[in-house]
């Protein structure tokens, strides 16, 4: 099955008014409270340094996103290890806090689409800098808030020396243990298992303390199909069947197309796939997908379910958001049509 776009996409474009936001706005985390749609949304503007922030945008259908402010709600730290950039946000709800799970680099990563595929911009450093500013890794951060206006900033929760990002915590405990998605690109080779950057798990008895146990595989890629390279796309959403995980898949050791796909995991060891879709449930067709700063792309950071439907926002091309959607129970069926017996 295919997800359905909606009719109006893209849903959010740059705004040229904002010089923040007058190139780049995609990769949103979205999530669904009291009756309102809340947006974290990736944006930059048109400067060389490409620098990234997030802005807020709201909405009561799921569809129609009005800007909540003119400026960035969330960026970069004057000082601290997060100072480059702050992008594709995540967002669950535990309790009443909101925690956001975010990439981030200690320098800005330049205008990435002129450089060579996975290369980013270095800062000038010393022999003995930490290699997270020498080689301006990708970590990821957790920030909280209850209003997505005031944010306090709670740290990395991944290694400082792994190019770690597409890091999700589960909205729900499991079996007591919070749990983390992530997919860090060093874990490849005969040491790891696996030929391509896959998809791992890790489990906490704190919500910051992710170094304490070691990372479990979940799945990986398969060579020379639409997901060679994998890695996580928005928050699990618990069902009565289990886990329904959405995750992005690259063909070709990435240098093509960003699809989408969906997996069921058992409710109560993760760890353990039920079913796994062989084909993508959304593929880059339209033109806001197709041509921007990564063409070809659909790139999934925010999933919802209100009343049966599935909302699934995804970045596209790089430069917009869009969202497409399916009734739930149809999802659940496919996959549970290839169960694992």
């Amino acid at each position: 099955m295919k997800l359905d776009r909606f009719s109006g996409n893209p849903i959010l474009s740059p705004n040229p008014d904002n010089s923040w936001e007058s190139l780049v706005t995609c990769n949103p985390g979205v999530i669904f409270d009291n009756g309102t749609f809340w947006m974290l949304y990736r944006a930059a503007g048109n400067d060389e340094e490409h620098v990234i922030r997030l802005g807020l945008a709201k909405s009561t259908d799921g569809f129609h996103f009005e800007r909540v402010s003119d400026l960035p709600v969330f960026g970069p730290s004057e000082e601290g290890p997060d100072g480059g950039c702050i992008e594709d946000p995540r967002i669950i709800k535990m309790g009443d806090t909101f925690y956001i799970t975010y990439a981030y680099r200690a320098f800005h990563p330049g205008r990435y689409w002129t450089f060579p595929h996975d290369e980013i911009l270095y800062p000038d450093a010393d022999v003995y800098d930490p290699a997270a500013w020498k080689k301006n890794i990708g970590n990821t951060g957790l920030a909280m808030t209850r209003d997505f206006r005031h944010f306090r900033r709670l740290g990395r929760i991944t290694s400082p020396v792994l190019d770690d990002r597409d890091v999700i915590i589960f909205p729900e405990k499991v079996n007591g243990q919070f749990v983390m998605m992530h997919r860090p690109k060093q874990y490849v080779g005969r040491e790891y298992g696996v030929e391509f950057p896959s998809i791992w798990l890790k489990f906490s008895d704190d919500m910051l303390d992710w170094e304490s146990k070691p990372s479990k595989l979940l799945i990986t890629g398969i060579k020379g199909g639409w997901e060679e390279k994998i890695g996580g796309a928005a928050p699990p959403i618990l069902t009565d069947e289990g886990w329904l995980v959405l995750y992005h898949g690259v063909a070709k050791g990435g240098f093509a197309h960003y699809s989408v796909g969906a997996m069921l995991l058992d409710r109560e060891n993760p760890l353990k796939v039920l079913a796994r879709l062989p084909e993508p449930i959304l593929e880059p067709a339209e033109p806001y997908e197709c041509c921007g700063f990564y063409d070809g792309c659909v790139f999934p950071t925010g999933n919802v379910v209100v009343d049966g439907t599935l909302y699934v926002y995804y970045g596209a091309a790089d430069k917009y958001v869009g969202v497409a959607t399916c009734k739930l129970q149809d999802l659940l069926d496919e996959l549970l049509s290839f169960k694992k017996v």
